[in-house]
């Protein structure tokens, strides 16, 4: 059996897409869908055949635009999780999830472990707690064989009020975490992996961070509806961008062209045809 980092590296090779399923009030209603968790299955379910009838072999589900309809949300993440391994498609659950001792260790039995209905081939994890808050997760990774993207430079607009800071040697937050990413990674080759946003700009060149040089695949929210192109990924990344370790995703970039399932199927390939042409993906 592959593992998960090999199963990823097969997936890149196919398409650096990454299909978020993003079940938003609005993105039900464009589609006719009541607001609900039935609603929420239709879309996700939509997606999901979308994607194994295209070259794009990655989603990532929003796990909070689950968990707002309760245990009927949850039970339809389980199904989309579940759909995902039997159609050979490789699953991030977006939880972000970060915190302490035993609190953390139970977010690791969640998402990571294999006999959780949770699981997913990757999780999100936050280390804004300390990168050491990680560690019940980062330790399950090669026993459960998951992988963690751990947020580093994000695009939201406060954002920058934490990632930017400078300790007193210099580094900036974000500089710090993904160091600490990096050095984990040594032990865990493939199995950590960084979220950096494809908006921020100039952001990690002026806080001295060089994105080329991480050793994991870097996953990129903000790529085309929310404003970044192939060129600000060949600026951002350098040779993560060729090298089939960057997972650049589109949610609304997607959804919009639905509900057919047709016309979802043909914007996936007209992403991935954009992504591999504009990156020059080897």
């Amino acid at each position: 059996m592959t593992s998960a980092p090999e199963r990823l590296r097969a997936a890149l090779a196919a398409s650096p897409l990454c299909v978020g399923i993003d079940p938003h009030a609005g993105e039900l209603a464009a589609w006719g869908l009541e607001d609900t968790a039935a609603g929420a299955r239709v879309f996700a379910d939509r997606i999901l055949t979308a994607v194994a009838d295209s070259p794009a072999r990655i989603v990532k589900p929003q796990v909070a635009l689950f968990e707002r309809f309760g245990s009927a949300g949850i039970a339809v993440l389980e199904e989309i999780l579940a759909a995902a391994r039997s159609a050979g498609l490789f699953s991030i659950a977006d939880a972000k999830r970060g915190d302490i001792g035993s609190t953390m260790s139970g977010y690791a039995a969640a998402w990571v472990r294999q006999a959780s209905p949770l699981r997913a081939d990757a999780v999100t994890v936050s280390p804004y707690l300390g990168f050491g808050s990680l560690t019940p997760v980062l330790d399950l990774l090669e026993a459960e064989d998951a992988i963690a993207f751990v947020l580093a430079l994000t695009s939201n607009p406060s954002g920058p009020d934490v990632q930017h800071a400078r300790g007193a040697d210099g580094e900036s937050v974000g500089g710090a975490i993904l160091r600490h990413a990096a050095e984990a990674s040594a032990t865990r080759p493939g199995r950590i992996g960084a979220v950096v946003g494809a908006t921020i700009g100039s952001a990690a060149a002026d806080l001295g961070i060089d994105l080329g040089s991480f050793p994991g695949p870097i996953l990129t929210p903000g790529y085309g509806a929310q404003g970044a192109g192939t060129a600000d990924l060949l600026e951002l990344f350098g040779p993560h961008a060729r090298g089939h370790r960057l997972l650049v995703n589109a949610s609304r970039g997607v959804s919009s062209a639905g509900p057919s399932p047709e016309a979802l199927t043909g914007r996936i390939a007209e992403l991935t045809g954009e992504l591999l042409g504009g990156l020059g993906v080897d």
